[in-house]
């Protein structure tokens, strides 16, 4: 139950976060859109890496299959090597593509091969998808 209520506040903090600044591009009024909240628990010692590989990699990559990066947090105490993100997509089929393109693309398969030349960097993945509410700031 803690791990659920953990996930809500950080979805609650993106939407907060995503509201002050203004970013239009999350405020799309597409009926279909859907979010998802990924948590990736890195292996001892990988969690550096792992952002590493986010920044420098995967975040380009994303937009690239037009993924909308919405945002990327860790928990102030990480004691279990997490990293968190958002990201949308207009429906559901458009996200299968975007996964799909994304998982065979060559950049990212050379990008993921090098990152774990030393060891693979997450071992356990964690998805939730989520609809806007009708009073929600994003949708």
């Amino acid at each position: 139950m803690l791990i659920k209520k953990n996930k809500y506040i950080l979805l609650l903090a993106a939407l907060i976060v995503s509201s002050v600044f203004g970013l239009e591009s999350v405020q799309a009024e597409d009926k279909g859109r859907v979010f998802e909240m990924r948590t990736y628990f890195a292996n001892e010692g990988k969690l550096k890496e792992l952002n590493a590989r986010f920044r420098d990699y995967t975040v380009e990559l994303f937009k690239k299959h037009g993924m909308t990066n919405i945002g990327y947090w860790v928990p102030k105490d990480n004691k279990d090597n997490k990293l968190v993100y958002i990201l949308a997509y207009s429906s559901k089929e458009a996200r299968e593509k975007s996964w799909k393109g994304f998982l065979n693309d060559p950049d990212w398969k050379a990008a993921y091969k090098a990152s774990i030349k030393d060891g693979r960097l997450v071992k356990k993945i964690e998805n939730v998808f989520l609809k806007g509410t009708d009073f929600s700031a994003i949708k």
